[in-house]
C-alpha cells in the first residue's frame, strides 16, 4: 500500500472523481479527510467509505479561508501533520463565451482557483513545518487546449497548471511537491450536469483515439501515483489522464 501512514485531505470528495480518489487512497493506505459543500451526500460518502478505512468528512466552502483554516488546523491537532492534499474542488458549465455573464465567470474562478489556491497556502504552511508534503492539483486537458462553450472553465483549469508550477519552484526547499493531473472526458456527473446532450458525447468521444471516455477510478489511479513517495522526484508537472486525445488535435 503505497500511501500507508499517511493523511490526506480530499476537496470536493462527496461524488464523481473526488469520491474516486478518496476511496483509492483509503486502498492504498491513507487516513482520508474529505470536504464538500453538499453536506448530505458528504456524509453518506463517508459512511459508505468507511468499509474501506479511517475516513471522516467535514462540510467546506474552499472559497472561504476562515473555513478552509479551521478544517485543516482541527485535523492536525486532532491527527497529526498534513501529508497529501488533493484539491479537485470545482465547477464547469457548457456557455457560449458571449453569454457568460459576470456572476457565472467570478464563480467558476472563485471555486476552481481561489478555492484551490486558499487550501494549498493554509496547507503548504502545515507541510513546510514537517518538511514534507505532496499537493495534486485536479486541472484538465481544457487547462491545455481551448475548447469552444467553456472559457471561464478553461481559464481556470490554465491558471490552476502554473499556480502549481510556481508553487513547486517555491515549496520545494520544504520538499513539498506540487503537480497536476489533467482529464480529459472523464463520465461524472459534474459532464452530465455541464449540458451536454447525448449526441454531443458521441460526437466528443471520435476525438479520443481509445474511442471511449474515461473512468473516475483511472483518474484517481494518477493521483495516488503523484501523492506517493513513488513520485518524489516528479513536480511542477501534468499528467495527462485522455485516452490520447490532444495528441492530435
Amino acid at each position: 500500500m503505497k500511501l500507508k501512514g499517511k493523511r490526506a485531505i480530499v476537496t470536493g470528495s462527496a461524488r464523481g472523481i473526488g469520491k474516486a480518489i478518496a476511496r483509492k487512497m483509503l486502498q492504498e493506505g491513507a487516513q482520508v479527510h474529505l470536504c464538500d459543500v453538499n453536506g448530505a451526500l458528504l456524509q453518506q460518502t463517508a459512511a459508505e467509505l468507511a468499509s474501506i478505512g479511517t475516513v471522516d468528512g467535514q462540510v467546506v466552502d474552499v472559497t472561504q479561508r476562515e473555513q478552509v483554516e479551521a478544517f485543516v488546523h482541527g485535523i492536525v491537532q486532532r491527527s497529526g501533520p498534513i501529508d497529501i492534499l488533493v484539491n479537485n474542488a470545482g465547477v464547469a458549465v457548457f456557455q457560449p463565451f458571449l453569454s457568460i455573464d459576470d456572476r457565472q465567470w467570478q464563480r467558476t474562478l472563485d471555486i476552481n482557483v481561489t478555492g484551490g489556491f486558499i487550501f494549498s497556502q493554509v496547507a503548504a504552511k502545515h507541510m513546510a513545518e514537517q518538511q514534507k508534503g505532496s499537493i495534486v492539483h485536479l486541472a484538465s486537458t481544457n487547462g491545455l487546449l481551448g475548447e469552444a462553450g467553456l472559457a471561464h472553465y478553461n481559464a481556470s483549469k490554465a491558471a490552476i497548471i502554473l499556480m502549481s508550477k510556481t508553487m513547486a519552484i517555491e515549496l520545494a526547499p520544504y520538499q513539498i511537491r506540487s503537480n497536476c493531473v489533467c482529464p480529459g472526458f472523464i463520465r461524472t456527473e459534474l459532464a452530465s450536469e455541464g449540458g451536454m446532450s447525448d449526441q454531443e458525447i458521441a460526437a466528443y468521444l471520435e476525438k479520443i483515439p481509445l474511442g471511449r471516455w474515461g473512468k473516475v477510478d483511472e483518474v484517481a489511479n494518477a493521483v495516488s501515483f503523484l501523492a506517493s513517495d513513488e513520485a518524489s522526484f516528479i513536480t511542477g508537472t501534468e499528467l495527462v489522464v485522455d485516452g490520447g486525445q490532444i495528441c492530435q488535435e
